[in-house]
């Protein structure tokens, strides 16, 4: 029974310790014994309604609150930490090990918060913990992406205390449930968790973190952070009506980038934009099939999408090349991988007996239930977009299009098994969905296998499928080409350096002459001082007794005059 109060982090964080000292076969257990035996701990010993919390100073922290909500995430993370650990088995890098136990012990720690404190230590936990995945690449690039994503995690963490701070001076309560976005906490708590969960014009730190991570990283980076933030939407803002606009435009927006974009791990991460555009429309419905949509969809994304992510990075370990126009012809020798790569990207497509299919299908017969006609087409448009970037260009330029000449390995074998058991999940969620249906928090009545959502979401597939053909047999689908596209980054990346380089060099002169004003100023003062204070000043001779008794009483007499007046 005490196995029950234990929480979900501390196998994480105790495993990341002896890390520190295990090496080889030792360390591999470790690495895979942690999600297996936390899970099975999580399985069997911690029942629904249970809480722990822990006294500090005048505030009861809830390290661990188990509801439905909070464990159908628990069971995800397990799952998905023991997938990434089996994908980077081959990684003798401890900083690596080491960082990605704490970064999914804190992942686990913070969905399992009570509290909005708690919630905000392991908010800052994931920040610190995952960016050490971006920097253990070492490349320039990724060391500075890993600073600018730091700074902007780092921040999310600042506006959610501030935003926990006035909530406690207002309610008097730190509890994390139900928020809302009325009075300035709540606004606060919502960009705060906008940040994570990458909103429009917040989301650049993805775009820009994710793919200069090292190949196994990213796989870690991919499952826990953005869901974490989804978690936290639908524990503090379900059913808040500006949510669905968002998520409509998060859907949408970043196709147009990830049809352009060259680096294929990038397209991914614009692709992770894209779905969590469903999840946060779910989210902002607020209805029970809505909800369940969003975190089921949450739930089969770090899955699917993970498999993307584990087939690029095994493409990017053995070629040492991530760039689409670099790339083509792999299936020759990495035939495995390709198959793999297909049942990632079918799943992301949302094709009928894959994982994709039974959730994100919740999410869209929500929206038309309840009335958001127009933002369903503009899903609609953002399920055949997903289909071109992700479910048909990433396997394509990958290991289809035009011969690279490229002739390597077929990828490692704990990578095979890794991608293997992802891709067996996903057709399995897919063609079983009731098991996952069985987990959901609330009371599901929906079966996705009806006549007409399969024949509608076939049909939006083979179209969409056409429509890639005809534009590249014809010549108009954008070329893979060398090149780096930024989009609302430009603003800090481009025009803010630029702008401050020219108000450096208008504003120069008239700060040159402000310092050449204030350094005569400062040797005015100087000689004025050592002309009375000096070795030869006037402060500096020695005055007779008489002299000094004379100011003494003229000081005196000063002193009692102002005191009566």
């Amino acid at each position: 029974m005490w196995m029950s109060e234990l929480p979900p982090f501390v196998p994480f964080f105790i495993a990341a310790l002896l890390a520190l000292a295990a090496r080889g076969w030792l360390r591999a257990g470790l690495m895979l014994a942690t999600p297996v035996l936390g899970g099975l701990h999580l399985w069997f010993g911690v029942p629904e309604g249970t809480l722990l919390s822990v006294p500090l100073l005048e505030f009861e922290l809830i390290l661990m609150r188990a509801d439905r909500l909070s464990l159908l995430f628990g069971y995800l993370f397990h799952l998905a930490a023991f997938i990434a650990m089996v994908f980077a088995l081959h990684v003798r890098d401890t900083t690596q090990t080491v960082a990605s136990l704490l970064y999914a012990g804190s992942a686990l720690g913070a969905v399992f918060a009570g509290d909005l404190i708690t919630l905000f230590i392991f908010w800052e936990l994931l920040a610190i913990t995952s960016v050490f995945l971006i920097w253990a690449r070492k490349t320039e690039r990724a060391i500075r992406s890993g600073q600018r994503y730091l700074i902007i995690q780092v921040t999310s963490g600042v506006l959610l205390l501030a935003g926990a701070l006035v909530h406690y001076h207002r309610s008097g309560s730190l509890a994390f449930d139900y928020i809302g976005l009325e009075g300035v906490s709540g606004a606060l708590i919502f960009i705060a968790f906008g940040i994570k969960c990458a909103f429009p014009f917040l989301h650049n730190w993805l775009t820009d973190a994710y793919p200069e991570a090292t190949p196994t990283g990213t796989v870690f980076l991919s499952a826990f952070t953005t869901k974490v933030a989804v978690y936290s939407l639908a524990r503090g803002f379900p059913g808040t009506d500006l949510l669905v606009y968002i998520g409509a435009a998060m859907t949408c927006f970043p196709i147009f980038y990830a049809v352009i974009e060259n680096d294929l791990r990038r397209v991914l991460a614009y692709s992770m934009i894209n779905q969590i555009g469903f999840m946060v429309c779910g989210v902002g419905i607020g209805t029970a099939l809505a909800l369940n949509g969003a975190v089921s969809h949450a739930f089969n994304d770090v899955i699917f999408k993970g498999l993307l992510f584990m087939s690029m990075g095994a493409v990017l370990y053995r070629t040492g090349e991530i760039n689409g126009s670099h790339l083509g012809g792999l299936y020759k020798t990495m035939p495995k991988t390709a198959m793999l790569c297909i049942v990632g990207a079918s799943s992301i497509s949302a094709f009928p007996l894959f994982s994709g299919f039974v959730s994100k299908s919740m999410v869209m017969t929500a929206m038309i239930e309840e009335g958001y006609d127009y933002l369903w087409l503009m899903l609609l448009f953002a399920s055949a977009g997903v289909f071109h970037h992700a479910g048909i260009k990433i396997p394509y330029f990958a290991f289809f299009a035009h011969d690279s000449g490229i002739r390597t390995q077929e990828a490692p074998r704990n990578m095979l098994v890794a991608m293997s058991i992802a891709a067996m999940l996903c057709i399995f969620i897919g063609s079983q969905p009731q098991y996952l249906y069985g987990l959901l928090p609330w009371e599901v009545d929906y079966w996705p296998y009806d006549t007409t959502h399969v024949l509608a979401q076939l049909q939006l597939l083979f179209f969409s499928a056409l429509a890639f053909v005809w534009l590249n047999k014809a010549g108009l689908y954008p070329p893979e080409l060398p090149s780096v596209n930024i989009d609302a980054e430009w603003l800090y990346r481009r025009l803010l350096p630029t702008g401050l380089r020219a108000a450096d060099k208008g504003l120069r002169p008239a700060w040159d002459g402000f310092i050449a004003a204030l350094s005569n100023q400062f040797r005015a003062v100087m000689a004025f001082l050592f002309r009375y204070h000096g070795p030869g000043g006037t402060l500096a001779r020695t005055w007779p007794t008489g002299s000094m008794v004379l100011w003494v009483t003229v000081l005196l007499a000063v002193f009692v005059v102002a005191y009566y007046v």
